[in-house]
């Protein structure tokens, strides 16, 4: 995969009150194809707003993408929308937009209001042929696939179910009291294996549900990909190549996350790479972070021992990375995944009552442990 610089169809903003990123999923190649079908996606807002824009990804496309109907409206149940809150999203005054291939278009501001932890949906007419979408593989969310343009309708009976996020990328919201956004980058850990479908019970789901209890207003996007790593290409692009689009340019931005990647590279790299190389990956990102003024907190990389790819080989990279991680570095702050997760009474795997049984990807419990382990006192302060 090469990695592509988008050209952005969008129009300037005239509210002095900025945009803060409330969902996101970060884009993906090999998507199906849509022929005159409406996809009706359901989005969990992290953070509530007084109006809404949403972000389209033709990122991998082969040809531009007309999308000639787009509807945001609140989610009842199922394909179901309040019919009162449906709202037509417009492109510079304009219902219909043309994403060239590469590209990415940003809407004009649609007047929404929608709450906080809440269930958008966002609705797209395709009419003509696609060619493979841009896609998000792994939604842990049910959205739906009807024929013709149903966009503005209250239910899609008859649709298919769909398990993936198609052309959407980001849902940003204006609220004056925002205090920023925090990205979560990472892996499988963070896009929500292991957690159930349809319940929002990710860990930045659960991060954001912290977030609002303590009273601060701070947009949390999950910018996890199933299977992705830090160092090479493979199930996305790596996130070094994926940085500047899934961090660096979010609406907002003012701390970053990076978590579960590594594991990856440790687990389906052949030969694995050794820690040197993945501390040197993960400074080269805080680098980056920093000359944004944005601040990065580190994590350490979680056992897997039982998982088919551990090795010693595989074990001792990782308890030299996580000695880096630990000891400060270059890291603004150090959440302890592996602390989080680990069986005292054997390290080198998760605590039976965190382990899916697959001995690499956490379940609920631990994903909420997970959660429950970032200081929100991180987010009072800005690098």
């Amino acid at each position: 995969m090469t990695a592509l610089t988008p050209m952005v169809v969008t129009m300037p903003a005239t509210n002095p009150v900025p945009w803060t990123g409330t969902w996101s999923a970060s884009p993906q190649d090999g998507g199906q194809s849509f022929t005159d079908q409406t996809v009706r996606q359901i989005v969990h807002t992290s953070i509530g707003g007084t109006s809404v824009r949403i972000h389209l990804s033709n990122a991998f496309g082969t040809r531009p993408v007309v999308i000639d109907d787009v509807h945001v409206a609140r989610r009842t149940s199922g394909s179901g929308v309040d019919p009162a809150t449906d709202t037509v999203v417009t492109f510079g005054g304009r219902r219909s937009v043309t994403v060239p291939a590469g590209g990415l278009a940003v809407s004009d501001a649609a007047g929404i209001t929608v709450s906080a932890r809440s269930d958008l949906a966002v609705s797209l007419h395709l009419p003509e042929p696609t060619g493979p979408s841009t896609l998000h593989q792994t939604s842990t969310q049910t959205n739906y696939i009807a024929s013709g343009d149903v966009s503005g309708d209250a239910t899609l009976s008859g649709a298919q179910e769909a398990g993936s996020y198609f052309f959407l990328a980001n849902v940003d919201v204006r609220n004056a009291s925002s205090q920023g956004t925090v990205v979560t980058l990472g892996a499988s850990i963070t896009d929500g294996v292991g957690s159930s479908l349809d319940a929002n019970r990710r860990w930045p789901n659960r991060l954001a549900s912290r977030l609002a209890t303590s009273g601060r207003v701070v947009g949390v996007l999950n910018q996890g990909i199933s299977g992705n790593r830090l160092l090479a290409d493979g199930a996305g692009q790596s996130a070094a190549d994926r940085f500047e689009r899934d961090v660096l340019s979010q609406p907002g931005v003012r701390w970053v996350i990076f978590s579960d990647d590594p594991i990856n590279d440790l687990a389906s790299s052949d030969p694995p790479p050794t820690a040197s190389q993945l501390i040197a990956a993960t400074r080269e990102l805080i680098s980056r972070a920093h000359a944004r003024q944005i601040m990065f907190i580190c994590s350490t990389l979680t056992p897997f021992r039982g998982f088919d790819a551990w090795s010693q080989e595989t074990e001792d990279a990782r308890v030299a990375y996580n000695e880096f991680v630990r000891e400060g570095g270059d890291c603004d702050a150090v959440l302890d995944l592996d602390l989080a997760t680990r069986d005292p009474g054997n390290p080198q795997m998760f605590l039976p009552a965190y382990d899916t049984g697959d001995h690499l990807h956490p379940n609920e419990a631990g994903l909420r442990a997970i959660a429950d382990a970032v200081d929100l006192g991180w987010f009072d302060r800005r690098w």
